[in-house]
């Protein structure tokens, strides 16, 4: 999918609710991109509308760097890597059992060998105000 234009924060919502609707257990999506992009606040509208809940309390998980939700899609775990070093510390939050459910995943380049094949990537970056670019690579049969 080429790069694509969100003019504002309802914008970056709505991408996070469409593919909110097409996601299923198993699928793992990777959001790239600076500080500050919109990556936390895509999560957390993804994380609302998977759970139909508006006004869910999503903290980041920078420090918990995992918070996982009951959601109607089954469990979500929205992982924020940020602070980790690599492959081998992911690993220690229980990776390898969350991944049969939906993962939402902050700062994906410390996966390293660990990215899922099959992951959605959706990589922001910052515009003038609250503009972002976005890029999305892959579900090319869902979205």
């Amino acid at each position: 999918m080429p790069e694509t234009m969100l003019p504002d924060l309802d914008a970056t919502e709505a991408l996070a609710r469409r593919i909110a609707a097409v996601s299923r257990p198993g699928d793992a999506i990777l959001l790239g991109g600076p500080l500050g992009a919109g990556k936390s606040a895509f999560c957390r509208a993804f994380l609302r509308a998977a759970s139909g809940d508006a006004a869910l309390d999503v903290p980041s998980p920078s420090f918990t760097l995992v918070q996982s939700y009951a959601t109607r899609l089954g469990p979500v775990h929205h992982f924020d890597l940020w602070r980790l070093s690599g492959p081998d510390a992911v690993i220690e939050l229980g990776w390898d059992e969350l991944t049969a459910d939906i993962v939402l995943v902050e700062w994906p380049d410390r996966l390293g060998a660990l990215r899922p094949a099959g992951a959605l990537s959706v990589t922001l970056a910052m515009g003038e105000g609250e503009v972002r670019r976005v890029t999305i690579d892959g579900w090319e049969a869902r979205l």
